[in-house]
């Protein structure tokens, strides 16, 4: 499988990547300054410069694929715009499939999420607004959305698993899940697609 992440020299986008690679696909990773993309090189991995504010050069960049795989998000110092503006630049390169990251809690899954989260996101102001434009944007085109709990570290969750909003376990506060473990949700959905059109949850177990 060919596959290309978007924001691959994030936290998210680099797990995404090695993870990948390891799964013996050829990758194509995006990033505005590729050398970030700090993963061991591989014949099977191309760094790509792509900016999301420069839809150009991201369909350059994803020209041929796929799937795409995002880790985007919103970088300290950033303006407001960066996921709505990645958002229609991936869409408007028509790939094949796009698996997306965004917040539980956020749009779809507010209701799901209870009142003490909600509140807690809304201090996100514009950003989050973006976020939500972002995952509907995703969804209408037929995309998955991810949408995970508070990031945590450590490996990938042997136990892991995902579903979609009616089965999300209902707490105050949604389950921390590690970054490796979100990485992982997101390929297990490129190599097999359940939820296209829809909003998935992953869970550590």
């Amino acid at each position: 499988m060919h596959v290309t992440i978007l924001a691959a020299s994030g936290a998210v986008g680099l797990a995404l990547t090695r993870q990948a690679l390891e799964r013996g696909f050829t990758v194509t990773a995006l990033a505005r300054t590729p050398a970030r993309i700090t993963v061991p090189d591989s014949p099977r991995l191309t760094r790509v410069a792509a900016d999301v504010r420069d839809p150009a050069s991201v369909a350059r960049a994803l020209h041929g694929s796929e799937v795409v795989l995002s880790g985007l998000g919103v970088a300290k110092g950033d303006k407001p715009g960066a996921l709505t503006a990645g958002s229609r630049a991936v869409l408007d390169a028509h790939p094949g499939t796009v698996i997306w990251l965004g917040a539980y809690g956020t749009g779809p899954s507010a209701q799901a999420a209870g009142l003490a989260t909600r509140t807690l996101l809304k201090a996100m102001g514009a950003e989050l607004t973006d976020k939500v434009t972002a995952d509907a944007a995703v969804l209408a085109a037929g995309g998955t959305v991810f949408h995970s709990g508070p990031f945590a570290g450590g490996p990938p969750s042997t136990t892991r698993r995902t579903v979609g909003l009616d089965e999300t376990p209902r707490r105050f506060f949604p389950a921390r899940i590690s970054r490796e473990t979100v990485a992982a949700a997101m390929l297990d959905e490129a190599e097999t697609p359940r939820f296209p059109g829809r909003v998935a949850v992953p869970l550590a177990a």
